[in-house]
């Protein structure tokens, strides 16, 4: 069996960070099994930040997370170190909203795990296993990806600039190889991309000591004069030597697919840090990064969590604490109980009888429940989804927005329990919820359906 694991002793370490400029300071901490990957904002009240990818807020230069009202942004390194080191279970402690840059790498987090060592927790490590090839392609970025079956974690990462990067190769056959071959790769920026960024209120804690800047324009005196200026440098030190400002060596000719890849680590964690594929991924970047990552841990969740119904126990939330939360009245509540609720996600239970208002009419010599209400009564668990921690007597209402991606696959008919599977797939944001529902028989998928709800009081 292979164990959860954290880390033996907390460890600190502080630096500016990327975007923010600010002095960070952090402290990783050990913590029980299945408590998973956490941030905790010192500096804030209601401060837990999961490590999820549903919590993911934006993506520009970096990943940031965002949880009630706290945030916290360029956790992509520190993440890829803890995936690569099997570390799924810690406490990080930060004072700020953003992570240290450090040198651009991993490489000093992957030191910081080393010099806390590596405590093995007595529950056993779950992974979740590409079972079938998953495809995902943006048109608008010109980004392609792939998951493919295997039994170990593998990436083969290609970029493709039209700059003097050009097109690079990367792969990782296993992460065994990260710490020494990939984890010290630096983050890198285009030389005409900076002043892009500075107007952009970005990259204030940016140095030449922790980011590769390729030269991709002439460096001319008034160039020269505003990096100078930009990082505080006297104007003679700063040169190009092939191609690279400042005359940083590469450690790899393919260094930024390199580094590439272990952003890519570092976003996938957020689906799960313990999968098992082999990842092909083309032109990558943190946007896309965590959109596929939300596929993933939308097909982890169906694959792995076929909901399992125990009749003799207690239900999270009956029929009478559904009517305090739900306006639906018969005919149209088709939600009998809540057996089971997490951070992000709900499991309800309709049981279908012969004496169902609608088979009268469909069909009275063949009864089927109809498609419509079973999506309806997704619907209906997905609202529970959203007002599980509703006060009492505070009245809400939810309406849904959009269906998409609906599929009927199987019947549902008198004498059948029906379990109703509804999974958060993005943080609420101005009351809008988009949820991954499914509704099973046994083990067999009734219908699927993505959805979004907007949620207002009453």
């Amino acid at each position: 069996m292979i164990k959860q694991r954290t880390i033996n002793n907390s460890v600190s370490i502080e630096g500016r960070g990327l975007h923010t400029g600010k002095m960070s300071h952090v402290t990783l901490c050990s913590a029980q099994a299945n408590e998973g990957i956490y941030f905790i904002r010192t500096d804030a009240a209601n401060n837990r930040i999961n490590a999820s990818v549903i919590n993911v807020a934006d993506t520009a230069r970096g990943t940031t997370l965002k949880q009630g009202d706290v945030a916290i942004s360029t956790i992509e390194h520190c993440m890829a170190a803890l995936m690569a080191n099997g570390i799924d279970n810690i406490r990080i402690e930060v004072d700020c909203e953003e992570l240290p840059i450090l040198d651009g790498s991993a490489k000093y987090w992957v030191e910081l795990i080393t010099k806390a060592g590596i405590k093995e927790l007595d529950a056993e490590k779950k992974f979740y296993q590409i079972k079938q090839p998953v495809h995902y392609k943006s048109e608008a970025d010109n980004v392609e990806y792939w998951a493919l079956p295997s039994d170990t974690f593998s990436v083969s990462s290609t970029i493709d600039f039209n700059s003097m990067i050009g097109t690079q190769f990367a792969e990782l056959k296993s992460l065994d190889e990260f710490n020494e071959n990939f984890a010290k790769c630096r983050t890198f920026v285009f030389l005409s991309e900076i002043m892009a960024l500075v107007k952009m209120n970005l990259i204030k804690g940016g140095d030449l000591d922790n980011a590769i800047v390729f030269a991709d324009k002439e460096l001319d005196d008034a160039t020269i004069d505003n990096i100078a200026h930009f990082f505080n440098k006297d104007r003679k030190e700063v040169k190009a030597e092939n191609g690279v400002l400042n005359t940083i060596q590469l450690q790899y000719h393919n260094e930024p697919a390199r580094h590439k890849l272990l952003d890519f680590v570092g976003d996938i964690a957020l689906a799960t840090p313990n999968i098992k594929g082999h990842f092909i991924i083309v032109r990558p970047g943190h946007k896309n990064n965590t959109e596929f990552a939300k596929i993933i841990k939308t097909e982890m969740e169906t694959n792995n969590s076929i909901p399992v119904y125990d009749p003799n126990k207690e239900p999270v939330f009956d029929i009478m604490e559904i009517r305090k939360r739900l306006p639906h009245r018969f005919p149209m509540l088709l939600i009998d109980k809540v057996i089971e609720v997490g951070e992000d996600y709900i499991v309800g239970l309709k049981n279908v009888t012969g004496n169902e208002d609608f088979f009268n009419g469909h069909f009275p010599e063949e009864p089927v429940m109809p498609g419509v209400l079973v999506v309806e009564a997704l619907g209906q668990t997905g609202g529970m989804l959203v007002l599980k921690d509703a006060k009492p007597g505070e009245k809400y209402n939810t309406y849904f927005m959009k269906f998409e991606e609906v599929k009927f696959r199987n019947k549902v008919v008198p004498g059948d329990t029906l379990l109703l599977k509804l999974q958060q797939i993005g943080p609420i944001r101005r009351g809008i919820i988009q949820m991954k529902g499914t509704a099973y028989v046994g083990n067999k998928v009734c219908v699927e359906a993505t959805m979004m709800a907007m949620v207002t009081k009453a």
